[in-house]
C-alpha cells in the first residue's frame, strides 16, 4: 500500500501562485498514475489533473488547462502541482490520490483512485 501526503497550501491573493506537493511511501511501484482533486465546501470532489507515474501523459480540468501544471520526481516519489493565475474559485481542499491503473489518469473519476491523502487547503482571497 501507498501512503500519500500532500502539502503546500495556503491562502494567497487573486492572480499569485501555489505549488502543491503529493509525497508518497511504500508500495509506490503498484501504482500507475497520480490524480489530483479539489473540494470546495458543499461541492463534490472535482477533477483537476492526473500524471502517468512515467510522466508521460498528463490530464487537465478545463477550468485549470493553461493555469496549472503536474509534474512528477521519481527520484522523489514525488508529484507537483504548479497552481498560476488563481482565482477565488480555486479555493478548497486538494487531495492527491494513487491509482493502480494508468486508465484512471484519462478517466478524470474520482472512484478509480484507491488511495487518498489526507488534503491541504488552499484559499485564494479576492
Amino acid at each position: 500500500q501507498v501512503q500519500l501526503v500532500e502539502s503546500g497550501g495556503g491562502l494567497v491573493q487573486t492572480g499569485g501562485s501555489l505549488r502543491l506537493t503529493c509525497a508518497a511511501s511504500g508500495s509506490t511501484f503498484s501504482y500507475d498514475g497520480v490524480g489530483w482533486f479539489r473540494q470546495a465546501p458543499g461541492k463534490e470532489r472535482d477533477f483537476v489533473a492526473a500524471i502517468t507515474w512515467s510522466g508521460s501523459d498528463t490530464v487537465y480540468a478545463d477550468s485549470v488547462k493553461g493555469r496549472f501544471s503536474v509534474s512528477r520526481d521519481n527520484t522523489k516519489a514525488t508529484v507537483y502541482l504548479q497552481m498560476n493565475s488563481l482565482k477565488p474559485e480555486d479555493t478548497a481542499v486538494y487531495y492527491c490520490a494513487a491509482a493502480s491503473s494508468r486508465l484512471a489518469v484519462y478517466a478524470k473519476s474520482a472512484r478509480l483512485y484507491d488511495v487518498w491523502g489526507q488534503g491541504t487547503q488552499v484559499t485564494v482571497s479576492s
